[in-house]
């Protein structure tokens, strides 16, 4: 846990009001914010932690504790950034269709269970690389606030800033999973899988969607004079850079594009536990995963960084949903951040659904209390929502509960 005084200190305090004061003139505010019905960028001093009433009023707080380039690696998706907007559009042309009597939220019901893990809620933390640099209480403090938010079943990025080793043991009796980005040495691969499962891992999630595409902002702004993370740590002046040289000039992921399934028959061998494929946005690739072993898998575009001018995972999840056909769980990802948007993926038939970008938020705002705080008002935004619908159980949540005008 974060020094108590990290949270109240006047000088943190101090700078977050001058920094509220430019975000409300700066006319950048709007493009900051994702989606924010009302941005906090015009009120006169930045809101403690009990005041938080969504998930949009930690995205600035979280602005203003990091360095730049940590926001917009977090903040930031491919190319145009197409899919990133795409991706919480789709939720906007979904309708929640009203009850015809709703019911008390005190008697709704949404646990289920996930290949041998028993959930209070269909909410599953993402992997999402590097949490020390958000806050130092790190992938520690996420997995505690997971876990003391309804025992919330963590996925581990494999590019944490904490190893898999030292996570696991913070929360006796917590449930961490591992991510995975294939290596095309398969004794690369079976290290990586050995160290997981040695640690306790009991599941391992395998992303195949091209991993995150390299955020290139900051590299331009360090060439051009612009302000970017100094050696003091801070926001400082930029200076020249080397350049990057052969087709990293292109932003071309040398770790990409060589993906086949007759890999993922290797990692089945080499995973004695669950074998989650995340990065699913094809009907028939879902098909295809069944056949190669998967156990669940995880419809997601990697949050808009994967691929620019693809589909939103909600336009996809429905015939992808028909393809699998209730053979395993499905999971979904991208661009949630309300209650609502968990709805309504779980109404076009995803088993539970995964929060990444909005638990990052959270920590960097506030340490692992803000992420804890996050995840629980997603959770009770979910109940009232279900309530207000009609639904008391989550087996009862279904396509009539919605209506998809998809454009």
């Amino acid at each position: 846990m974060a020094d108590p005084g990290w949270l109240t200190s006047a000088s943190r305090r101090r700078a977050l009001v001058r920094l509220a004061g430019l975000m409300a003139g700066s006319p950048l505010a709007a493009a900051l914010a994702q989606s924010d019905p009302r941005p906090l960028g015009g009120h006169h001093r930045v809101l403690s932690l009990a005041e938080m009433q969504t998930s949009f009023d930690f995205e600035p707080v979280f602005f203003g504790n990091v360095p730049a380039p940590i926001y917009d690696y977090t903040a930031h998706g491919d190319g145009s950034e197409f899919t990133l907007r795409r991706n919480r559009q789709a939720f906007d042309w979904v309708d929640i269709v009203p009850a015809r009597a709703a019911v008390p939220a005190s008697q709704v019901d949404l646990s289920s269970e996930f290949l041998g893990v028993a959930m209070k809620f269909p909410i599953v933390v993402a992997p999402t690389a590097a949490m020390v640099p958000l806050h130092p209480d790190g992938e520690i403090g996420m997995f505690k606030a997971a876990s003391a938010a309804s025992n919330t079943l963590m996925m581990l990025s494999i590019n944490t800033s904490t190893p898999y080793a030292k996570v696991a043991p913070a929360v006796p009796g917590g449930t961490l999973w591992g991510q995975f980005y294939p290596l095309e040495k398969l004794d690369a691969s079976q290290r990586s899988m050995d160290t997981y499962q040695n640690a306790g891992a009991g599941g391992i999630i395998v992303t195949v969607d091209q991993q995150a595409s390299y955020y290139e902002r900051t590299q331009q702004d360090r060439n051009l004079g612009g302000r970017v993370l100094g050696a003091g740590g801070g926001r400082g002046a930029g200076g020249g850079a080397a350049a990057p040289t052969g087709a990293a000039r292109y932003r071309i992921n040398g770790f990409r594009l060589w993906y086949s399934w007759d890999y993922i028959d290797a990692m089945r061998k080499m995973i004695k536990g669950k074998l989650v494929i995340k990065g699913i946005l094809d009907p028939q690739d879902a098909r295809l995963a069944i056949e190669h072993g998967a156990d669940a898998i995880i419809v997601s575009n990697h949050g808009g960084r994967s691929m620019d001018y693809g589909p939103s995972t909600l336009e996809v999840l429905p015939e992808i949903v028909a393809a699998v056909n209730g053979r395993i769980p499905i999971l979904f990802d991208s661009g949630v951040r309300r209650g609502a948007d968990i709805f309504k993926a779980l109404a076009l038939g995803a088993n539970a659904v995964m929060i990444g970008r909005t638990t990052r938020w959270g920590l960097a705002a506030f340490g692992a209390p803000g992420a804890q705080r996050l995840i629980e008002m997603l959770q009770q935004e979910l109940v009232q929502v279900a309530a207000a619908a009609g639904y008391t159980k989550l087996s009862d949540i279904d396509k009539t509960a919605v209506k998809a005008n998809f454009v």
